[in-house]
């Protein structure tokens, strides 16, 4: 079967599913896994070139909605009459929903269960540990200027609770939000998480968060935490998010959950101890 992949969370959740062989071509922010970097590249995610999609001749498109501006895409497809599924991922189970869809598009329901399965355990035990945790105040930053965070009804909220945190705009229902300076401020966080989307670790200075007007008074800042975090793991709807919760547990209560490492928590049996 040949599949195209038009955003980073979709390639990502077809490679969970063992797909990677089947992919003929992805946008160009797909970066995970190694083996589909030498792939056809198809554009950005916004502006994805449906000639080149066409003549790759896929039997089915992955598409999606989960960044505003991506649904010419959706249209394109449509008129180009190419086989396509739409995905819409905003929560945690909403890429639950989305392996299993997945899942039954490609006949591999019961790799699609599996994986929902042990998704289930991952949660259940971060569930039950952060519940025993009074939890630290986060503010979580998507883009500088404007300033963009995740509301409630973003994963992560809750990826948020599961780490013993609370995301300081959980009470927003938005799934992303254009807020303010003095906004995050007056919320006066215990931690700031930059996870600028599409910007790399190495390119994100934690100086000007200390520069911005009446932010030296704020605990975060006080305190020196301030995290510049993995965009892939924590911007994405992807199952890649929980080894972004294991890495942000770990770094917020590191005396109650495991240590943070490179080893994916859907693949290893930590959970279990």
């Amino acid at each position: 079967m040949r599949l195209v992949s038009l955003c980073p969370s979709n390639t990502e959740l077809a490679a969970y599913l063992g797909l990677t062989d089947y992919l003929v071509g992805v946008d160009d922010f797909s970066d995970w896994p190694e083996s589909i970097q030498s792939l056809p590249r198809l554009g950005p995610d916004l502006s994805i070139n449906m000639e080149k999609v066409s003549k790759l001749k896929p039997d089915l498109v992955l598409a999606s909605l989960s960044v505003p501006g991506m649904e010419k895409n959706v249209e394109a497809l449509k008129q180009m009459d190419i086989p396509y599924i739409v995905l819409e991922p905003n929560s945690l189970n909403d890429i639950k929903t989305d392996m299993l869809l997945l899942g039954e598009a490609v006949s591999k329901e019961q790799e699609a269960k599996r994986i929902n399965e042990r998704f289930d355990e991952v949660i259940h035990f971060y569930k039950s540990r952060s519940a025993k945790l009074e939890p630290v105040r986060l503010y979580w930053e998507w883009w500088p200027k404007p300033v963009f965070t995740p509301g409630g009804g973003n994963w992560l909220s809750t990826i948020s609770r599961l780490a013993g945190g609370v995301n300081i705009f959980e009470h927003k229902k938005e799934p992303s939000l254009q807020i303010t300076w003095e906004e995050i401020r007056e919320q006066n966080p215990d931690h700031i998480c930059l996870a600028w989307v599409g910007v790399q670790t190495s390119k994100i200075n934690p100086k000007i968060v200390r520069k911005r007007p009446n932010w030296q008074d704020m605990t975060a800042v006080q305190n020196g935490r301030i995290h510049i975090l993995e965009e892939p793991l924590y911007c994405r709807p992807s199952p890649r998010l929980l080894l972004g919760l294991k890495k942000l547990a770990s770094l917020l209560h590191p005396e109650h959950f495991p240590p943070s490492d490179h080893k994916d928590p859907l693949y290893t049996s930590f959970y279990k101890r």
